[in-house]
Parts: structure tokens; sequence; C-alpha cells
């Protein structure tokens, strides 16, 4: 992973990416990745290269990771993107690395791997990205592609890798703040834009129309099974949660009593004139439970908001699908 020091712009490190324009060409090189390599479940990945204008992101190039298996132990990923990016530079091609892609089930890409990655990214270069590919809704009709970064907050705490719930109630994080959304322009040169009306207006009625297909109810049902099976998770979570206070509590009371004993047997010395017993480290003999991470839990709860939002966009998109279909009905009668 390439690393820089400065920005074309000369922009400040602290200064925020409002927006993402990001070249046709680099959709359809993203789009045609995953029909080459992606099958079903599969994840391509790919590095995004362009460069900042002011708080403007623009990426205007990529190339994919390669697939390896584990007979390509060798393999060197960080060369290989550095040998890409010199060729790159080599044609007078954008070469600053600027983020990633990454392709995603069924709205399933919330995970600690991402987290770990994008926080690499953000960690080593400010302005990074990672763009979220769905294609399962692409194919519906609609392009799914949205840019998401770590928020400053969450970005503390990877840095100081607490991960407590102290730690995180301290930095006042939440599965609400642990991403922004950036949001996406997609520019195309005159000549591409001239040539998508020509296709436009090539394109007979009844293609158009295809859009408005309601049978795409297996997509909702996936959604909805991973959302329960997400909510199975949460609810394990928190059985571990509670399993985990209640070993707390039980700890404190035997504490407490071991404690009261102490103080009466040295009130019962005291009143004897014997000497008092020794002070003992109580914590070493009570060390308290360790607790569950917390930042799976965060994720848990980051998939569910997740699933929820592609729930409701999908029955709001139906919606309109068949208001519109009957509208066009009454319309031909």
């Amino acid at each position: 992973m390439a690393s820089r020091k400065e920005t074309p712009s000369g922009k400040t490190p602290d200064s925020p990416v409002k927006q993402i324009q990001i070249e046709g060409l680099v959709v359809m090189k993203i789009i045609k990745h995953y029909q080459e390599e992606g099958q079903g479940s599969e994840v391509v990945q790919g590095v995004l290269l362009g460069l900042v204008v002011e708080d403007r992101l623009e990426i205007t190039n990529c190339f994919p990771f390669p697939q390896h298996t584990e007979d390509d132990a060798d393999f060197d990923e960080v060369q290989y993107q550095m040998e890409m990016m010199r060729s790159l530079r080599h044609v007078n091609i954008d070469h600053l690395h600027v983020g990633w892609y990454q392709s995603t089930f069924n709205g399933s890409f919330v995970s600690r791997a991402l987290l770990d990655s994008q926080f690499s990214y953000q960690h080593a270069i400010e302005e990074s990205v990672v763009l979220i590919y769905d294609p399962i809704k692409t194919a519906q009709g609609s392009l799914c592609l949205k840019a998401y970064r770590l928020t400053p907050k969450l970005m503390e705490i990877c840095k100081e890798k607490d991960f407590s719930a102290d730690g995180l109630k301290k930095a006042s994080v939440g599965y609400e703040n642990m991403f922004e959304e950036v949001p996406i322009v997609i520019k195309n040169s005159h000549l591409i834009s001239v040539l998508l009306w020509e296709l436009e207006d090539k394109s007979t009625a009844a293609d158009k129309h295809e859009l408005l297909n309601l049978s795409s109810s297996t997509h909702l049902e996936k959604s909805l099974q991973m959302l329960m099976d997400r909510m199975d998770d949460m609810s394990q979570d928190i059985v571990k949660y509670n399993n985990y206070c209640r070993s707390l509590s039980k700890q404190q009371q035997q504490k407490h009593q071991y404690i009261q004993r102490r103080q009466q047997e040295n009130a019962q010395r005291q009143s004897r004139g014997e000497p008092l017993l020794p002070e003992e480290d109580l914590s070493k003999m009570f060390k308290p439970p360790q607790p569950p991470p917390r930042m799976d839990t965060l994720l848990i709860c980051s998939q569910i908001n997740t699933y929820c939002q592609t729930i409701k966009e999908f029955t709001s998109q139906n919606l309109g699908k068949l208001f519109m279909a009957e509208a066009l009905q009454g319309t031909s009668s």
C-alpha cells in the first residue's frame, strides 16, 4: 500500500473528504471484475487510484487484486501494488493510492476484516475510502455503489486499541457512528454521455418496463434470512454479556464477604490483644472475569442496521414499481 504525506492540492490531513467523483470507466472495471472472478458470495477486491482536489476525492482508475491460492504463498501483495502503480505512472495515468473497493453479498460487508483494512488505509492515507459494490442490486436495474469511511471517533479507538465497554462509552462510539457514507457523483466524458443518450433512444419501451418487474422476492427473502441470523448472533452475544455480569456480581459478593470476615476476625484478635492478620492483595485473589469484546457487538448491530436499510429501500422501490405499473396499465387501457 502506497502512502503519501501531501495531497496534490496541498490540503492538510485534517480536511475531510465531502464528495467523491468517480469516472464511469472505474465503475465498469469494478463491475467487470466481479463478473469475471466473483461467483455468488465470492468477494472481489481492488485498489482505487486518483487524486484529491480541495474537499473532493476524484477516483480516475483502479486495478483488481489478483486471485491466488495457497500454493502462491510467496506472492507479495504490497509489491504487486507498487509495480502496478509504477507501471501506470510510466504511461501518465493517475497513480496515487486513494482507497480500495470490495464487492458484497446481500449487503453483508460490515466485518472485522473490513474495519481493520479500512483503518490501515485511512491511517496511512487520510483521504482513503472503501467502495462497496452490490452486484445483486445492480443486476436488478439499479447501480448500487456506496463509499464509506471510518469516523474520527472510531479511528481514535482503533489507534488506542481500546475496544472495552468503558472505552467505547467514553468515546461515544455506537453502531450508528462507526462509518460515515460519502456521496458519490459519477462523471463521464462528453463522448460517453452522447453514446449513452443514443443507446437510451434506441432502447425499446419493453426494455424500459422490465425495470418494473416485481419478481425479485428472493433478494428480500435472503435479506430477511440474514437479518434473522444476525439477530441470533446478537441474542447469543447478549447471553454472553449477561453471564459475564452474573459472574462479576458473584465475585464482588464473594469479595465483600471475605472482607467482612477479615474485619470480624481482626476485631476479635484486637480484643484478645493478638496481632492483626497481614494485608493481602485482593486483586490477585479475586481476579475479575474478562468481559466479552464489545467491538463484535457493534459490528453485529451495524450489520443489522444495514439489513434494515436494505429491506426498507427494497420495500419502497417495489411500492414505487407497483404504483408505476398500475399507472401504465391505466394509461394503456
